[in-house]
């Protein structure tokens, strides 16, 4: 949410459920037919029909999958010589389809030589890159929240809360009514962070900004700081009925429906889920807002980032072809096509963009410097997000307990790189 994205956990750019576009992503060596895989379902096709108009004769075969599937596959057929021309790329190290992961392995092309590349704000910058070359084209800047079903909220005559204690006395209040609070769809493993990170966000980073510097020089731990009370934040609201019944029976995916047609208030996801719920409930109004975790709305912080974005195979089939997607993915017609369709922010900023009005406060809280990162982008590997977000079911299954989990990515963290 990322978060594994997102956030990720982002734990995201987006993750999305498996589904295909298009014929299958191979690539035929021509120069006039190119290979993707994306995890972008519900914006990349937009991007995919737009490059194809402006290049007649071009055909781009591509699939969509969801990020858990991509993160399996990836690996494999870049090791094998049967992945495709251009795939999505994460920022950072916190999954095994990031830059650091792809790059350290030498399976992406270095796009250090691209105009774009040296025009990165630094909170961008610092995680397209691996060992100082630039290896991820990311288009978008992705921030996680609350998002609200406006029409849903006025329904149950309820208001947005903004302090912990009123976020709570919210979830009853909505139980109440038989309308839960928010959808959770954690039966996708990369979707246990999403919620997670937020309470995070203010608890361990608000308060100490080099908290992931402490930890890279074993100064401190996750069991042993405010990690812990963020867990514990996590759990007391799935014991306020915060989240629908059996979330860990519920999709990613079953989550939007929830959200979207009202049968929950909202979800607590990034930006990007706001067009796939616009897809869904086209005439609906959507709002995200930051989820508090203290009594002091001042304290609040915003987990926003860099999004996923898209690298190119060192070895493609049709690697002109492949560079001539990037230019036009970070193009501003590119970078404003996605954002438009995943209610994100473009990575650079003289695109022209007209925000979104459901991304004001967003856009506020990072023209504020209220942000952090998505916290596993930092990470120094994929083991730690990985050990969490299994962690995180187990805990919602009762098969084990977060300190056990935050003892474990301990571990995992201090087998370094």
């Amino acid at each position: 949410m990322k978060i594994r994205h997102v956030l990720l956990a982002v734990m995201t750019g987006a993750a999305l459920v498996a589904c295909s576009g298009g014929t299958n992503a191979t690539s035929t060596g021509d120069n006039k037919t190119l290979s993707l895989a994306s995890v972008d379902q519900g914006s990349i096709e937009d991007v995919v029909k737009a490059f194809e108009a402006a290049n007649p004769g071009v055909k781009v075969n591509f699939t969509t999958s969801g990020a858990d599937q991509f993160q399996q596959q990836i690996r494999t057929q870049l090791a094998s010589g049967t992945a495709p021309d251009v795939m999505s790329v994460w920022p950072g190290n916190g999954n095994p389809g990031t830059v650091t992961v792809l790059a350290k392995g030498g399976y992406l092309r270095d796009l250090s030589d691209q105009p774009w590349a040296t025009k990165f704000p630094k909170v961008v910058s610092d995680v397209a890159q691996y060992e100082g070359k630039t290896y991820n084209a990311i288009y978008g800047i992705n921030g996680i929240g609350a998002i609200y079903n406006q029409e849903a909220m006025t329904k149950a005559g309820l208001a947005p809360p903004s302090t912990w204690t009123e976020l709570l006395a919210f979830c009853r209040a909505a139980k109440e009514k038989g309308t839960p609070a928010f959808a959770l769809g954690i039966q996708d493993n990369w979707v246990t962070q999403v919620a997670l990170y937020p309470l995070a966000a203010t608890l361990v980073y608000g308060p100490d900004r080099d908290f992931e510097k402490k930890m890279a020089a074993g100064q401190t731990s996750f069991a042993s700081s405010p990690w812990a009370t963020a867990f514990a934040k996590y759990e007391e609201m799935n014991q306020a009925g915060c989240f629908q019944d059996n979330p860990l029976g519920t999709s990613y995916e079953a989550s939007q429906k929830l959200a979207a047609t009202g049968k929950t208030l909202g979800i607590i996801q990034g930006n990007w889920v706001i067009s796939l719920l616009k897809k869904q409930n086209p005439s609906g109004t959507f709002t995200l807002k930051p989820v508090p975790a203290t009594d002091d709305p001042s304290q609040t912080i915003v987990p926003a980032a860099a999004g996923a974005g898209y690298g190119v195979n060192a070895k493609a089939k049709s690697p002109d072809l492949a560079m001539k997607f990037i230019s036009f993915v970070m193009s501003p017609q590119g970078m404003n096509l996605f954002a438009g369709k995943q209610g994100g922010l473009p990575a650079l900023s003289d695109t022209g963009f007209k925000l979104d009005a459901s991304l004001t406060e967003l856009s506020g809280y990072i023209n504020q410097n209220k942000t952090v990162p998505f916290m596993d982008q930092l990470w120094p590997n994929p083991k730690v997000q990985q050990t969490m977000l299994t962690g995180i079911q187990e805990v919602f299954s009762k098969q084990s307990t977060s300190d056990k989990v935050l003892a474990a990515m301990d571990a995992d963290y201090k087998s370094g790189a």
